[in-house]
């Protein structure tokens, strides 16, 4: 049985070469913690000749460890552009370095520096979001679904809220449109069916309790077939003369025409505002390629009524996205250039020739260093743009298939996790008996080879 002496003392691993530089790369508290619980946990294994060098070398790792970031930067070759579990859009460069900026200087937040008094952050963008949609006035919350809930605690709390219940979306997490409603204190009032709803419907369930009529874009999802639904043209003349306010949730939204970058056309949020929506609400990080954020657009007198809302306060955003979509939103002021400027319409532009000879340069140098376990070979496949947007619909694209020489199962999927456990993650997609890796958004090729050669997989 060993005993304490077998063991060296917290001070004898503090003073030893190792130690003295764990002290000074991460503080004497944190590194005598973690020398203490290295020494519980050889003393509770009955382990013993433990030199004070070696504990100094364990307890190193370990910090190094525990220190290592737990927000990971990865290559997303999933196929998917927008991918909300690896943060959906990439920010322009421009973007980046403003809310770098605002990091790290003071800046002119709720300040006006005309006239040397306060000032309202929303104004920040607010011209620029007006300029870019046609809508009278403009502002914006932390994320899509908060602009949804304040605009229906705004304007139909313990009202009704009509909506097709071919529109009663669920997004991410399980997050259901009804939920959101119940939250915002609005009744939810469902019409139609969930393949066809008709203007006759909202017709006869608008009384004298309802708040607003909701049109919500599926963005998310596709029905095809016996469907009919009611354009917002033939609802604002339902609602206007009626002074109920029309709302359409665009969802990802856009202010783009995508099909300059061949994909099938989505409503922009102008083409919403002019059909007649008194509001539109849309997200940032989306289709518009900036950072996370929700924005809501359309009359003067509905959003002052909104701003005016206690719970505008508690879903205000930062100063550092604010950088960052006022950046964002600039770079729509010349679309012509969006597909070089903004890297969302970057990637989703790329043609499958540019992509494929990509993979062709990179797949003997990738098969050289993964060995002979691994077959690479240069592969067809999808793209997806992600994020709910344009469901359906793909890119044609091209990658690299790996597949594990070696027969059995679970060969596949501990190559995936291999992939994971590199310096800087690899994601791909398990498909068809192997790793597909999709390089539509690998615009790095030298230094995703340079994370194989470090990382030993």
């Amino acid at each position: 049985m060993p005993v304490r002496r077998d063991l060296p003392s917290v001070d004898a691993v503090l003073r030893s070469a190792v130690g003295g530089q764990l002290v000074t790369r991460h503080g004497h508290q944190a590194t005598v913690a973690a020398i203490r619980a290295c020494l519980a946990e050889a003393r509770a294994g009955e382990e013993h000749g433990l030199s004070a060098e070696a504990a100094a070398d364990r307890v190193g790792r370990a910090l190094d460890a525990s220190n290592a970031p737990r927000l990971k930067t990865v290559f997303n070759l999933t196929g998917t552009v927008l991918h909300t579990n690896l943060g959906r859009a990439l920010l322009a460069r421009s973007a980046a370095e403003a809310a770098a900026a605002a990091m790290i200087h003071p800046v002119a937040l709720e300040f006006d520096v005309e006239r040397g008094g306060r000032g309202k952050r929303d104004d920040l963008v607010r011209d620029l979001l007006c300029e870019l949609t046609g809508a009278e006035d403009a502002t914006l919350v932390n994320n899509n679904a908060a602009a949804v809930l304040l605009v229906l605690n705004t304007l139909a709390a313990g009202k009704g809220a009509i909506v097709s219940r071919g529109e009663l979306i669920e997004i991410g997490g399980a997050f259901r449109l009804p939920q959101i409603m119940q939250s915002a204190g609005a009744r939810l009032v469902e019409v139609g069916t969930t393949n066809r709803t008709h203007r006759r419907d909202y017709e006869d369930a608008i009384d004298a309790e309802t708040g607003l009529l909701l049109k919500v874009h599926t963005s998310n999802y596709r029905i095809e077939g016996f469907t009919a639904a009611v354009p917002m043209r033939d609802l604002a003349a339902l609602a206007h003369p009626r002074d109920i306010p029309l709302v359409e949730d665009l969802g990802s939204g856009t202010l783009a025409d995508l099909g300059r970058f061949g994909l099938p056309t989505e409503p922009t949020v102008a083409e919403s505002v002019a059909a007649g929506a008194d509001l539109v609400t849309f997200s940032g990080d989306k289709l518009l390629g900036g950072p996370q954020a929700g924005f809501i657009v359309g009359r003067e007198a509905l959003i002052e009524r909104i701003n005016r809302n206690p719970m505008k306060r508690a879903l205000r955003i930062d100063k550092i996205r604010l950088a960052a979509i006022e950046e964002t939103l600039r770079l729509y002021r010349d679309p012509d250039r969006l597909a070089t400027t903004l890297p969302t319409f970057r990637l989703l532009a790329r043609g499958k020739p540019e992509i494929e000879a990509a993979a062709r340069r990179l797949a003997p140098k990738l098969a050289e260093l993964l060995g002979t376990e691994v077959h690479v070979a240069v592969s067809d496949c999808a793209s997806q743009v992600g994020s709910g947007a344009v469901p359906g619909e793909t890119l044609p694209s091209a990658g690299l298939a790996l597949r594990p020489r070696a027969p059995g199962g679970g060969a596949v999927e501990a190559l995936a996790a291999r992939l994971r456990a590199l310096p800087m993650p690899v994601i791909g997609r398990i498909s068809g008996g192997a790793v597909l890796l999709d390089l539509r958004c690998l615009e790095d090729e030298d230094g995703f080879l340079a994370n194989f050669q470090g990382g030993g997989a």
